[in-house]
Order: structure tokens, then sequence, then C-alpha cells
């Protein structure tokens, strides 16, 4: 069999296998992809440093061309389909795995009598070298995953936004930065000649051509659900890489109502005044409505809290299918939402009757039957000045359509001074 056809067909059962191990990450873990990983990790840079194939455009490493670049085609896959976080564990895995098998060697080097067997005698030197490319290969790749994500999003926008071709093209990059200083290294240590520079260049370009297809055949038959875009700069990268997204998570958390998963009164205090001045700004109109659920105490009184939680949560869910997308909805508190609607005068009152009559024909089964609300509309700047005054127009606005029956939008321009909630 030709070099060619070894190092293609090493390439073919590298895929197949880690493909169908990450596939499957969901039912047996994901930890078994990283343990792969990592057991082959010692093979990959062993033949790195000792097995090379001549072909015509120089000396080719299977290790080298193969192993990790497909390894570094599964950490891109790692990320687009999981995120940084996944693909920085394993990594630092390698990382302390490899200085601990250094330390643990020259521990060994204080005992110099080991018992001669027949067969192959410990080479501590060897080990060494092995030990030496393993941590320098690993802090390589630390650099390499930050570099091929900030490529990778950052091609979004600048060269192409086809998912092939960014695949392909952060590949290239890194593998070519890669090979330079491997390269650097092997060579410092054993002397590697400078034909295994660049036919390992050549071959990993090639190889960079395989995985890439192979990653977005894999994208477009096997995990077909929709990538979304993730632009970030490189500061931001490198702070996923280690553990700025906990806090990350924290702050995204914090704001959200706990019962419908809105945003909630913290947040309505804090993006009002930013949204009204958006509008003031623009010169365009905000309108802000109050929406409550009528008789919910009744609900709650004959059918108990948790389902009385239910309806809220089934109530949210209505609003935010009627919603329109820029519109910011809130729960304001008990069975009371807020929401922000950019834009909308003189429509203002057509989609509040789209969201009372959406509320009024949702059957909730446990109730055996509909629930209502009812609707006070304000509007910026025609009907107040600021964020308190627009809350306390609407907010009248709502107490006169429960004074008017309920089940009801009220606006407002059209507002009396009655008072009193039903």
């Amino acid at each position: 069999m030709t070099g060619f056809l070894v190092l293609l067909a090493q390439a073919v059962i590298y895929f197949a296998a880690m493909a169908v191990i990450f596939r499957f990450r969901a039912a047996i873990g994901i930890g078994v992809f990283y343990c792969v990983l990592g057991a082959m990790h010692f093979l990959e840079t062993y033949l790195a440093a000792v097995f090379f194939i001549q072909l015509p455009f120089g000396l080719i490493s299977p290790g080298s061309t193969v192993m990790f670049a497909g390894k570094l085609a599964f950490f891109l896959l790692l990320y687009i389909k999981e995120d940084a976080e996944s693909m920085r564990q394993p990594v630092y895995g390698l990382l302390i795995g490899n200085i601990l098998m250094v330390a643990l060697a020259m521990v060994l080097r204080v005992y110099s009598d080991p018992a001669i067997l027949p067969g192959y005698n410990p080479d501590l030197r060897f080990l060494d070298q092995i030990g030496f490319l393993m941590i320098w290969g690993t802090v390589l790749l630390f650099v390499d995953l930050i570099a091929l994500v900030v490529i990778y999003e950052r091609l979004g926008t600048l060269v192409t936004n086809t998912i092939p071709g960014r695949i392909f093209v952060s590949l290239v990059i890194v593998l070519s930065f890669d090979q330079a200083f491997f390269y650097a290294g092997l060579h410092l240590l054993s002397g590697v000649p400078l034909s295994a520079f660049y036919g390992g260049w050549i071959a990993k370009i090639g190889a960079a051509g395989f995985f890439s297809l192979m990653l977005t055949l894999y994208l477009h038959f096997i995990e077909t659900t929709a990538i979304h875009a993730r632009l970030h700069g490189a500061v931001d990268v490198f702070d996923r890489l280690t553990y700025r997204h906990r806090y990350e998570k924290l702050v995204e958390r914090v704001g959200r109502d706990a019962l419908t998963g809105l945003q909630d009164r913290g947040r309505f205090d804090t993006k009002g005044p930013a949204i009204l001045q958006a509008a003031l700004r623009s010169e365009l109109s905000v309108s802000l409505m109050m929406i409550d659920i009528d008789h919910f105490k009744a609900i709650n009184d004959q059918n108990g809290h948790p389902q009385g939680d239910k309806i809220i949560r089934e109530v949210a869910d209505t609003i935010m299918g009627t919603k329109r997308e820029a519109d910011e909805l809130f729960r304001y508190g008990g069975e009371e939402f807020a929401l922000f609607c950019p834009e909308t005068p003189p429509g203002a009152m057509a989609l509040a009757e789209r969201i009372r009559a959406a509320v009024a024909a949702t059957r909730h089964p446990a109730l055996g039957r509909s629930v209502t609300i009812s609707v006070g509309l304000a509007t910026f700047p025609a009907d107040a000045k600021d964020l308190r005054e627009l809350l306390m127009r609407a907010d009248a606005a709502l107490y006169e359509a429960k004074a008017l029956g309920r089940n009801r939008v009220f606006s407002a321009t059209a507002a009396g001074q009655r008072s009193g909630r039903g």
C-alpha cells in the first residue's frame, strides 16, 4: 500500500470513529469523547517524532498530519456544537497529565538500578524526549484553540460566512502556525530534517481540506440543528476559555423571573429609562401596556396556588407568542405583566387587542375554560414625559379597563380620573 493510501485510510478511520463517538455524546457522556482524545495523545506525539512516510514533496508523519489535524478539527466541531468551555476542558487535562508524566519520570531517575529483563529495558532518555514534546505540543494546542476560535468567528465578517469556508481557512492558518513551532521543537530535540517541515505543511493543508469536507457533511447530514453566529473578540474568547463564563451565566440569570423566565421588575426599572431614551433620540414613540389577569384571586382560591402559578406561566407564554419580536415583556409582579412596544402608535391599540384576544382564546384544561386579561395602555412621549409618569398613566388606564368590566383594553388618552381596581 502506498504512503498516500495509508494516510487516507488512517484519516477515514479516525474521522468515522470520532464522529460516531461525538454523535452519541449525549447518550454515553462527553467524557468518553475526551478520554478517546487523551488515549491517542501519546501515540500521536510518538508518531510525530519518529514515524515518517516519504512522499514526493517531503517527509510526512501520520501522527502530525492525520491525528493532530483531525484532533484540531474535532475541537472546532466541539466549539461549534457545544461551547468554548467544553473545548477547554480536555486541553487542560492533557497539559496537566503531561506535566505529571514528566514529573513522575524524573522521580524514577532517583532509582538508578532498575532490574535487567531479557526483553526491552527502560529508556528514560526516550521518555524525557516524548515528555518534552507532549508538553510542548499541548501548550501549542492551547494557543491553537484560542486562535482557532478567534479566526473562525472573525472569518464570518471579514472573509467568508459559509461554514465550510470558515472551517477550512481556520484550520489552514492554525495548522500552519502549529507546524512551524512544533517542527522547531522537534528539530531542536532530534534534528529532524527540513523536508519534514515543508512536507508536513503540505500534507496538513491536504488534511485541512479532507477534515473540512467531512465536518461539513457531518453538520449537513448528521447534526442539522442551526448554528448560531457568535462573534467575539480575542479577549472575550480567551475569557470564555478560562472561567469568566461562570460570571456571565450568573449575570444572565440575574433579572429573570423564576416562575416564567421573563425579565423581572428589576430589569423593568433598569431597562425602561433606556428604552424611552432610545425612542427620544430616534424621535419615535414607545407604548407601555400594563396587563393584569382578571379574577386571579378567585383562581387561586378555587384551584390552589400551584394551579395559579401554572396559569401565570401559560398566560406569559401566550403573550410572548403574540407580541412582536422587538417588544420587551416583563413580569411586573404577581399576576401583572408590563410590555414595552416600540414604534407602535397608532397600532398600539390593535396590538393590545390581539394580545387580549389570544389570551381569551387559550383554553386551560385544568380550569375547563379560558381566562381573560385587562390591558392599560399609555404612550411616550404623547401621554408622559418620563418612565414614572408613563407607568402611572398606563396603570390608571388598567384600573379603568377593570372598572368597565374587565377583558378589555383601555388607553390613557381616553382614561378618566376613576380609580380603584375590581
